[in-house]
């Protein structure tokens, strides 16, 4: 199985890709891995290159460049490149902790999205307070969304919790205003009826503050509100965990409760840290695209190529396909 990397992208770029690639390789024998950057930079932190090969360039997008010029401008960056492999079926997938935009651009525009999909989603799988996780779908790859993508959307959705998460029969929860079926917008009551006679485990409406509880295995949206939720959530959980280490480190007595406690605080970060899920997928295109988080560290980058590893090996690119060719036939009969 071969991936190709953004040795470049992420604002920890190239060290814990590179740290986060050997990693990776020592894990799976199966996993030969292309890493696409500045050759001198890289090979700075690559100590073990057994299954991992690096393409030297120069030329990188950067976080404030426009998504679609840079790709289309800058046809040896290392992000064009790691797409342009999957293209030439030089990788199986792709990964870049880089410019959100410009991935998604790369992706449509050197990946190239499956027939039939309208529009891809980028999808994370978000913590909730049990630890099974959630994905979320459509993060932010297109701002606005008709019903009939919602529901594309749910069944990408549902093949990659089934595929890569493992569940067997994933919940798909519609965000919304209201659990009831008739709450929310013209967009949510149509996508409500559509799901609701679409081949899934449709579970009905979920609300925002229901999502860390775990309401629904699959949850989907429109870009602009999922990524809206998104950013919330991150926030949320940054702010609170700078007030609780602020109130612990406040007096000589909540330090010493802070040294006893140190082992579980431990554990509930872990427990809601995003990077042990891996990154997001951009669901839709002929083959995995990941997207890892802007600040991942090496156990990120670990876990978006562990991610990535399975959604190839599960072949969730071919199944998305297959179920949104069968869901066309059915409506044009």
């Amino acid at each position: 199985m071969k991936i190709a990397i953004d040795a470049m992208g992420g604002d920890n770029a190239p060290k814990e890709i590179v740290l986060g690639a050997m990693k990776a390789i020592g894990q799976f024998p199966d996993l030969h891995i292309t890493l696409i950057g500045d050759e001198s930079k890289i090979n700075q932190y690559l100590t073990n290159s057994e299954r991992i090969e690096v393409i030297h360039t120069e030329e990188v997008i950067l976080g404030t460049d426009e998504p679609v010029r840079a790709v289309r401008r800058k046809k040896t960056a290392s992000m064009v490149l790691t797409a342009q492999a999957v293209a030439d079926g030089k990788a199986d997938a792709c990964i870049s902790a880089g410019n959100t935009g410009a991935l998604v651009a790369a992706g449509l525009f050197v990946v190239g999205r499956i027939e039939g999909i309208d529009r891809p989603a980028l999808a994370p799988t978000l913590p909730t307070i049990g630890g099974e996780g959630f994905l979320l779908l459509d993060v932010g790859a297109n701002a606005d969304a008709k019903a009939e993508h919602l529901v594309q959307y749910a069944i990408m959705g549902s093949i990659y919790a089934e595929k890569v998460r493992g569940i067997a029969k994933p919940r798909v929860g519609l965000l919304n205003i209201g659990s009831e079926e008739k709450k929310g917008n013209d967009l949510t009551k149509k996508a409500f009826e559509l799901l609701k006679d679409a081949d899934l485990h449709f579970i009905g409406n979920v609300e925002a503050r229901d999502l860390l509880e775990g309401a629904a295995d699959v949850v989907v949206t429109d870009g602009f509100t999922g990524n809206m939720v998104l950013k919330t959530l991150e926030g949320t959980a940054l702010s609170v965990f700078k007030m609780l280490k602020t109130a612990l480190m406040s007096s000589l007595k909540t330090k010493i409760a802070a040294a006893v406690l140190k082992p579980d605080l431990y554990e509930l970060k872990n427990k809601m840290d995003y990077s042990e899920y891996g990154g997001a997928g951009l669901f839709g295109l002929k083959a995995p695209v990941i997207k890892a988080h802007g600040s991942s560290d090496a156990n990120a980058i670990y876990n978006a190529i562990r991610q990535t590893r399975e959604m190839v090996g599960g072949d969730v690119s071919g199944l998305i396909k297959n179920s949104i060719a069968s869901l066309n036939e059915k409506i044009e009969k």
